[in-house]
């Protein structure tokens, strides 16, 4: 049943609060929030809706209506409704990781430790914190300067006047102060739990002028190995606090958020500025179902990180108005200063943040077909598994001259050229690619195999019948013929060769196979050729002064530039050899000169 506004828009009142459309089922496909319920609801039955808009208004069936005092609370309860029933056509928030948090435990003698899971016990939390690096950091901080416990132990007073407990190796260790044993009292360590607290808010400067003033206490009371050890704590947290991004410390306790878009996601950075340092950074990706509003947005994830991080700002910094008024709260839309930059720099993160999104869905996607792309030529070839991993051979000579051959290695359908190797060729002379074939396949596989790796679950030759023979006599060799799926490819025809059948395989030209084996195979010869090609070219250069003692590369390469042949260094007059290469190298080259003719 289709809604009818005539039947609907009269009824609403003109006040604040929360509008739910309902399907046939009586399930709620979508939650907003409005100033006035009549003026809100009666927009979505306006001409020139969008697409997403009308698609929405099909499903609907039916429509429930909440009033409450304000827009602030209008806004909590469409947040609340959204997440607890999830609507299909309402925004959804990307935001499944389990984000780690800083906990200080509600016992004595508190232990300060980082959790992915609160826990309602009266413990205090700090966070969530997007970076477990920063998590790690600073509790390595604190550990560092306050020695703070780490065991489990019931730490009553009762226990410890009993002597339950007996110190433990981190004390030993200098990690510990062992309150177990009373060598440090509840008052002591409730004051380093304090600082803790100043320092997990961003107050590190609080805790660095208390330090300050304890330090010169100490000195004046002649205690300096005490106020050495402040000391130390004092340049610790100064090196951290330095580590922050500071723009003015004149800005005390702000919220920025910035956000930037796409067709429909939106992307909202949070920054937490705490006397000038941004101390926690947070980034929300907001998928839309329907068209939204960019202010409806940002109040929507003005909101929900509020709420998520427990922030108690009294200034928000935005680029533009939401749509939704929080009490006791100002907003402030800089045009210059640091407020500027301080929402450029979110701004930044915001746009950083959607590009290394977009990157990571071109990846994925990538990824993907290219898994597709290997399961059809996993068909084509009728393997029973993916070729993940594959190796291609190729013999590179001219006329029998320096013949050698190349291996190329795909993984993942992807080039892994760390793994591709360039073969000398030892037991053949003159040109047989059959015999090179079958010398280079025997020595790839028996170092494979003696190593212990896995082999490939695909080996294309590059040649017809002959070479793919050759390959499958040092695989029998090495009793492997029964593990890779091994064809060969005939380059005029692209015929492809299987062992044991002398009727080849024709793949559909523009076959997704066919190019991902001529891919293969044309990598493979580009590497021997150019592998060959670097060979002759050293060939080329060899002469008779290559077996003179005495005689370096560095020497043979000036007198071929400056001179030419050994015949017209044979011809230099003796000055003006001396001149090139000096005395004592003149010399060895015209004894050498001299007998060898």
């Amino acid at each position: 049943m289709k809604l009818k506004p005539q039947d609907i828009v009269p009824l609403l009142p003109d006040k604040p609060g929360v509008y739910q459309f309902l399907d046939k089922s009586g399930k709620i496909i979508y939650a907003g929030k409005a100033k006035s319920l009549k003026k809100r609801v009666s927009s979505y039955f306006a001409k020139n809706q969008s697409g997403k808009t009308r698609v929405m208004l099909a499903k609907a069936a039916g429509l429930n209506h909440i009033v409450v005092d304000n827009e602030s609370e209008a806004l909590l309860l469409e947040n609340n409704i959204i997440k607890q029933h999830q609507p299909r056509y309402n925004i959804q928030l990307k935001d499944d990781k389990s984000f780690p948090w800083i906990c200080i435990r509600n016992e004595p003698f508190p232990r300060i430790f980082s959790t992915r899971n609160t826990v309602k016990d009266g413990s205090l939390y700090y966070g969530p914190y997007t970076s477990a690096l920063m998590v790690k950091t600073l509790l390595e901080l604190i550990r560092n300067i306050y020695k703070i416990r780490t065991c489990s132990l019931n730490l009553t007073g009762e226990n410890i006047a009993a002597g339950k407990f007996r110190v433990c190796l981190e004390y030993h260790l200098g990690n510990c102060r062992a309150p177990c044993v009373g060598l440090q009292d509840e008052d002591d360590y409730a004051e380093n739990v304090r600082q803790i607290k100043e320092i997990l808010k961003g107050n590190i400067s609080t805790v660095i002028d208390h330090l300050k003033d304890l330090m010169m206490k100490y000195a004046a009371e002649l205690r300096y190995e005490e106020a050495q050890t402040v000391k130390n704590k004092i340049e610790i947290l100064s090196k951290f606090r330095s580590r922050s991004t500071v723009v003015s410390t004149t800005i005390r306790n702000v919220d920025v958020f910035a956000m930037t878009q796409d067709t429909d996601k939106a992307y909202v950075n949070y920054l937490k500025v705490i006397k000038g340092a941004v101390i926690q950074a947070y980034t929300l990706e907001i998928r839309s179902r329907v068209d939204e509003e960019k202010e409806s947005l940002l109040g929507f994830a003005i909101t929900e990180i509020r709420q998520k991080l427990s922030s108690d700002s009294s200034e928000i910094i935005i680029p533009f108005k939401p749509d939704i008024r929080f009490e006791n709260i100002r907003y402030t839309v800089p045009k210059k200063g640091d407020k500027l930059k301080l929402l450029e720099l979110a701004e930044r993160n915001a746009l950083y943040y959607k590009l290394e999104q977009k990157k990571k869905n071109e990846s994925r996607q990538q990824g993907d077909r290219t898994l597709k792309n290997l399961e059809r030529l996993r068909k084509d070839l009728n393997m029973s598994d993916l070729p993940l991993y594959i190796e291609c051979f190729d013999n590179s000579s001219i006329m029998g001259q320096n013949p050698v051959a190349a291996c190329v290695v795909f993984r993942n359908g992807r080039p892994s050229k760390k793994e591709y190797r360039h073969f000398n060729v030892k037991t053949v002379t003159g040109q047989d690619d059959y015999a090179t074939m079958e010398e280079i396949v025997f020595r790839r596989y028996k170092r494979i195999s003696g190593e212990g790796k896995p082999m490939p679950q695909l080996i294309v030759i590059d040649g017809g019948k002959g070479q793919l023979s050759s390959a499958m006599k040092s695989l029998r060799k090495l009793n492997l013929q029964d593990g890779p799926t091994v064809i060969g490819i005939a380059e005029k025809l692209e015929e492809i060769y299987f062992p044991g059948d002398s009727v080849p395989v024709y793949l559909d030209k523009n076959s997704v196979s066919l190019k991902i084996i001529q891919q293969i195979r044309n990598e493979a010869h580009r590497f021997g050729i150019n592998f060959h090609r670097d060979k002759r070219s050293g060939d080329l250069t060899k002469s008779s002064l290559d077996n003179i003692e005495g005689i370096g590369i560095r020497t043979k390469e000036i007198l071929l530039k400056e001179v030419g042949s050994v015949d017209k260094i044979r011809k230099l007059p003796e000055g003006e050899l001396e001149k090139l290469i000096g005395r004592k190298r003149a010399e060895i080259l015209r004894n050498f000169l001299d007998n060898s003719s």
